[in-house]
């Protein structure tokens, strides 16, 4: 990848709140464009939002709360979660299932279906889920902009701008349905 690409993936680790980031996105953007027919199976994987360009505290960075996103392409899967980082995390979170559609090279549809909490895992057994359907009256999708092994940058269907970094240490399995 090019210098600015690993530019933006350590400040994305180590400051995700630097004031140049939404400059580096804007020129990685242009630079290293995307292309989904080609790149579609580097999107499977569990991402870490790191940046946000949202106000809303749920699609934000935050330094307690990891903000995930399993993504399945092959079996047009996809799944949000929401839960506390550290110990905490076991606790519980807030889960919303998607199917995706790759529509175009750069945009997915996104269809959410099933929403709500899940709680602690325990072994042995069956973790606590109370999921119910969730009724989408808007058509939701992801504009991917980036997209590499280590960093995948997309903007959503209300213009919000996300740059995400994949989680090696966590299974895309584990996280969908």
């Amino acid at each position: 990848m090019t210098d600015e690409h690993d530019a933006l993936v350590r400040h994305l680790r180590s400051n995700p709140n630097d004031q140049s980031i939404s400059e580096r996105i804007a020129k990685l953007e242009t630079s290293i464009p995307a292309d989904l027919n080609q790149d579609a199976p580097l999107l499977k994987g569990v991402w870490d939002l790191r940046w946000s360009s949202s106000s809303q505290p749920w699609l934000r960075q935050a330094p307690w709360l990891e903000n995930l996103q399993a993504l399945d392409p092959e079996r047009n899967k996809g799944c949000n979660l929401l839960r506390l980082r550290g110990p905490l995390g076991g606790i519980g979170a807030v889960s919303v299932q998607a199917e995706l559609n790759l529509i175009s090279s750069k945009r997915i549809e996104v269809k959410f279906c099933r929403g709500g909490w899940l709680g602690p895992s325990r072994p042995g057994q069956r973790q606590v889920k109370l999921m119910r359907n969730v009724q989408q009256n808007f058509p939701a999708w992801l504009d991917i902009t980036v997209l590499s092994q280590e960093l995948r940058i997309c903007r959503g269907n209300a213009g919000t701008i996300f740059a995400l970094l994949r989680r090696n240490d966590l299974l895309t399995e584990e996280l969908l349905d």
